[in-house]
């Protein structure tokens, strides 16, 4: 008897977490519901940042929009990295983080392992129409929007056939700049910004 309940128990903790998991996936299939309050940023807008960091003016700008609180933001950890190492001679790289908590520049870089410029303003997510993490914003090198968008179809950036940012950071580096953006890459997935009122 003790045996039946026990072996019943575990296949109920069992079905609990894979339908839990399942749950997960598929919200975070969805697109990210558009806040009330949003103002569209087109892409070619030039974008006004006072940054904050010493970037090189000659070089296109790569801002990687994070919470540390957002499954999909941690997930893209790796494959934002990978980035990082394939342009970084190429591009400036900047994360800014997008929470309600307040962390220290060297606690971002420590996440991520890397010592990469972090801009701590919350105003740069609206100055670039942004709404949800992860996501990735490139500027070219007047400051105009090139691409906003996901970086993966796939939630743990796996799809080698959907890496949006990376399709994009190419187009830019070997200047392509008619490339035509898959709609699914420019549409918003991931977390909804703790900042942004629905």
């Amino acid at each position: 008897m003790k045996k039946s309940i026990a072996i019943i128990w575990l296949i109920f903790l069992f079905t609990g977490v894979i339908g839990l998991f399942w749950y997960n996936d598929w919200v975070y299939s969805l697109p990210t519901p558009l806040p009330e309050k949003h103002q569209t940023v087109n892409l070619g807008e030039k974008i006004n940042i006072k940054w904050r960091n010493k970037l090189s003016a000659n070089k296109p700008t790569l801002i990687h929009f994070f919470n540390p609180d957002c499954p999909c933001s941690r997930f893209n950890i790796p494959h934002f990295k990978s980035l990082v190492k394939q342009y970084g001679d190429q591009v400036n790289f900047v994360i800014v983080p997008v929470t309600h908590r307040a962390l220290k520049e060297n606690e971002i870089q420590n996440k991520f392992g890397m010592d990469i410029p972090v801009l701590e303003d919350s105003d740069i997510a609206r100055v670039c129409g942004v709404y949800s993490t992860p996501q990735a914003v490139i500027l070219d090198t007047d400051h105009q929007l090139f691409y906003r968008g996901n970086y993966n179809k796939s939630r743990y950036c796996t799809d080698k056939k959907t890496e949006y940012a990376k399709i994009a950071l190419d187009a830019m580096v070997n200047n392509n700049l008619t490339l035509v953006f898959d709609p699914i890459a420019l549409k918003a997935y991931g977390c909804k910004l703790p900042l942004c009122n629905k």
